[in-house]
């Protein structure tokens, strides 16, 4: 009997620290960091097409120019946007230009150049409602965005983070 707790003392002494260790690595990653791949250009320059992203799970709040990471429930998939539009705010994009309660965004704050060259459901002012975000892929003319009827605005309970830090390519 000796002997076999000696052998477990012995293993956990050894052992113990990298199990530790690695419990809460996997429960970190379950929830409070997320780690996205992703496949489009449409968030370039910002982000080049085949990075991989880190985003918090937790975040207090969602404001204008931040990017997310949200669920497309209706294509079972994950999107990576830019906020542009809040919850109250009006939403309009005409002659390739967006309109935030009647003001025209300054898309270059973003490094933004590209005009937009369909405007979707925002082609009439559109008005966001409680908990809800419109977004945009800072590459408009190939995004697939809260212009178009199948993503929509985005509500709060849809983000599942917030980007935090690009980690590939290294380079970058």
């Amino acid at each position: 009997m000796k002997n076999g707790v000696k052998r477990i003392k012995n293993f956990l002494n050894l052992f113990g620290p990298a199990i530790v260790v690695f419990l809460l690595i996997i429960l970190l990653f379950k929830f409070v960091l997320l780690v996205s791949f992703v496949p489009t250009s449409s968030m370039e320059n910002t982000i080049a097409r085949d990075s991989i992203i880190l985003s918090t799970r937790i975040h207090k709040s969602i404001n204008r120019g931040d990017i997310i990471v949200f669920w497309l429930e209706e294509e079972n998939k994950i999107l990576i946007k830019r906020v542009v539009g809040i919850a109250g705010d009006k939403i309009e994009i005409c002659d390739d230009k967006v309109y935030i309660n009647g003001k025209k965004l300054k898309s270059d704050i973003y490094g933004i150049t590209k005009y937009i060259d369909e405007p979707g459901i925002a082609e009439e002012p559109l008005e966001l409602g409680k908990d809800e975000y419109f977004c945009l892929g800072d590459n408009r003319p190939v995004s697939y965005d809260s212009r178009y009827e199948e993503v929509g605005s985005v509500h709060r309970s849809e983000i599942i983070g917030k980007v935090w830090i690009r980690i590939w390519p290294l380079t970058k």
